[in-house]
């Protein structure tokens, strides 16, 4: 880092399980952070604390879980309830590989390589199937268990699969199909849906390069996409792009 000059923002792409240690290092230098953390709930939050107690301190912002997942989904996810207050939404990912997923069980000991594969099941359910290239001396049985344990797969229907050549199997394309159905007002039936196919590590780069864009536009501090304005994440003028997009 100190061989590049001075350096505005931090894009980590790294696992999630790592960005609570390494952003705050960052964020104490004075150095924006984006992060695409994908464990929603609760962890998510004490991240967002964590670094909003860290860029306030290192007077820098930090974009936290900046990807299409938690992060342009929670942005959609939150339309649709303007739209409609109550009711359900449903989110259905995939098919098509989830690189959180894929990053955990690679990390396993006795895992040379792996894939995982989220499989939609409808109404927000999802099954995983997970493939694995062992190292030498690694017993299939005890990897699976630690699979299967693991808070990323327990609670999904996971299968595990041994595999000899992961990259036989390997295709980054990933997707997501949102569904709401609630009441605005005293209208009922009110129906909405999203869906997008993308080439997943192409979708969540690009969201990070706009939510760095974004960081240097907020006050020291923590945010996720949800609590940013949108033009902030955008290249141009800001008059321009109201013009255009109003």
């Amino acid at each position: 880092m100190d061989s590049l000059g001075p350096v505005d923002v931090a894009v980590l792409a790294i696992a999630s399980r790592a960005v609570p240690e390494v952003a705050p290092r960052y964020l104490a230098r004075g150095i924006c952070t984006v992060d695409s953390f994908d464990i929603h709930g609760d962890a998510a939050m004490e991240l967002r604390q964590r670094l909003d107690v860290a860029g306030r301190g290192g007077h820098a912002a930090a974009v936290i879980c900046a990807g299409w997942d938690p992060g342009t989904d929670s942005v959609v996810r939150a339309l649709l309830e303007c739209i409609a207050p109550r009711g359900i939404t449903y989110t259905n990912f995939g098919p098509g590989m989830s690189m959180g997923h894929t990053v955990a069980v690679k990390a396993l000991p006795g895992v040379k390589d792996a894939l995982s594969l989220t499989l939609p099941q409808g109404t927000g359910k999802h099954k995983r199937h997970v493939y694995v290239t062992l190292q030498e001396g690694a017993d299939f049985e005890e990897v699976r268990g630690a699979i299967l344990a693991d808070p990323y797969f327990r609670h999904d229907e996971c299968h595990v699969f041994p595999a000899e050549d992961i990259r036989s199997l390997l295709d980054l394309g990933h997707g997501v199909h949102m569904e709401r159905k609630g009441v605005a007002g005293r209208s009922h039936n009110q129906r909405m849906e999203f869906s997008m196919s993308v080439m997943n590590p192409a979708a969540t780069a690009q969201v990070m390069v706009s939510a760095a864009r974004a960081a240097l536009r907020q006050k020291p501090g923590s945010y996720t996409m949800l609590e940013i304005p949108l033009l902030d994440f955008l290249p141009g003028d800001r008059d321009a792009l109201l013009r255009r997009l109003v």
